[in-house]
């Protein structure tokens, strides 16, 4: 079958926020053809960023209004987009980018061919230069890694950032998942993504994920810490996801620490600072580094900044308090909200503008009044 239509939706997947590119090797068009049906991808590619009726996509894809709303349903289901439902109101679908979005869906159903062809894109994925410029995930200490006294901003406090939502879900990590797969797994905790509201509602709905409560999410949190695992919400103070993370198996981390100087690619407000005259050189810290940022020197810890995200693991395990948090005197500027992330992250990549913006605003509500329209 001709590949035209992978590679038109190929394309419409770079041009959201987290983007999906074209390689040499054509991999990305294998993983693309694993996952949609031909019918599938050609009506993706009529999906956009702005939430719509399946009636409005329906007028624009030319179809059925039944047919294409029972195929968006399913669609959903199957993790190729994203939906929201609200009590009393039309399900509304939308586009969603390939990472953190379609893979992250596919947790409950991987397989070998699937995790090798995803393992052969990651390189390629996980850009360097846009995740500098503007990283989907953003690393925020353990709680018990800050000094009892020190005035953290609230969306740096992983505790702070879990209260008071409306919906709790917990779903298994896919990158743990995925190398346990292949035989490469570790042995900490599987359930460890955490998502809120809105999104908890679509891991519910599509049996992604297992309902919890805010106390049994601050348990995960705690669990986590204990386990070694980096927290890395997605990069807004208004976070809809925790990701606990460890270094062997998040392909993030992964791929980061591969460069010679990782911490410039993480949205980072604290570094970690050694005395000297505390440490006692029992490498505790060395084990729970995530990044390899620590080593043993004539004895004494000695810590290479270039690969400190922050994460305060090293801090909260010694046992004579040599190591501590301090905050960077140029902490980065954090998005408000995950809306104003994704547009940040796509006009970093060159994807976005604000005519581009205005223009698929007017095009959704011409649609939408065509299709009504045609009611």
């Amino acid at each position: 079958m001709s590949d035209t239509i992978y590679k038109k939706l190929a394309a419409h997947l770079d041009d959201l926020p987290g983007g999906f590119p074209a390689t040499e090797s054509g991999v990305e068009l294998k993983i693309l053809r694993k996952l949609f049906t031909p019918e599938e991808a050609q009506l993706a590619v009529k999906l956009t960023l702005i939430p719509e009726e399946a009636h409005v996509i329906a007028h624009r894809f030319g179809g059925d209004k039944d047919e294409v709303a029972e195929k968006l349903r399913e669609m959903s289901r199957k993790g190729l987009i994203y939906s929201i439902e609200k009590p009393g109101k039309p399900p509304l679908y939308m586009a969603v980018q390939y990472v953190v979005g379609i893979w992250e869906f596919h947790v409950n159903d991987l397989d070998e061919e699937l995790v090798r062809l995803m393992n052969e894109y990651i390189p390629y994925l996980v850009d360097a230069d846009a995740w500098k410029a503007s990283p989907q995930l953003r690393t925020i200490p353990v709680s018990r890694s800050l000094d009892p006294g020190h005035q953290s901003l609230p969306y740096e406090d992983a505790a702070n950032l879990v209260k008071g939502h409306r919906r709790y879900a917990v779903a298994e990590c896919i990158c743990r998942k995925e190398h346990k797969l292949v035989g490469e797994g570790c042995d900490r905790p599987m359930e460890s993504c955490l998502v809120f509201d809105t999104a908890a509602d679509y891991y519910l709905r599509n049996g992604l994920a297992r309902e919890i409560d805010e106390a049994e999410t601050l348990k995960i949190l705690e669990e986590g810490e204990r386990a070694g695992l980096v927290v890395q919400p997605s990069n807004s103070q208004k976070a809809i996801n925790i990701c606990l993370c460890c270094g062997c198996c998040c392909q993030v981390l992964l791929a980061m620490k591969k460069h010679p100087d990782p911490a410039e690619f993480f949205s980072s407000a604290y570094i970690v600072e050694v005395d000297e005259d505390e440490c006692v050189g029992c490498e505790v810290c060395i084990g729970r580094c995530q990044m390899e940022a620590l080593t043993l020197e004539n004895g004494v810890v000695s810590l290479e900044a270039k690969r400190c995200i922050g994460c305060g693991l090293c801090v909260t395990t010694c046992p004579t308090k040599a190591l501590k948090l301090k905050r960077k005197e140029l902490a980065p500027e954090v998005p408000r909200s995950n809306t104003e992330a994704a547009i940040k992250l796509a006009k970093a990549r060159g994807k976005l503008s604000n005519a581009k913006m205005a223009k698929m605003a007017l095009r959704s509500k011409f649609d939408r009044l065509m299709a009504t329209k045609g009611k």
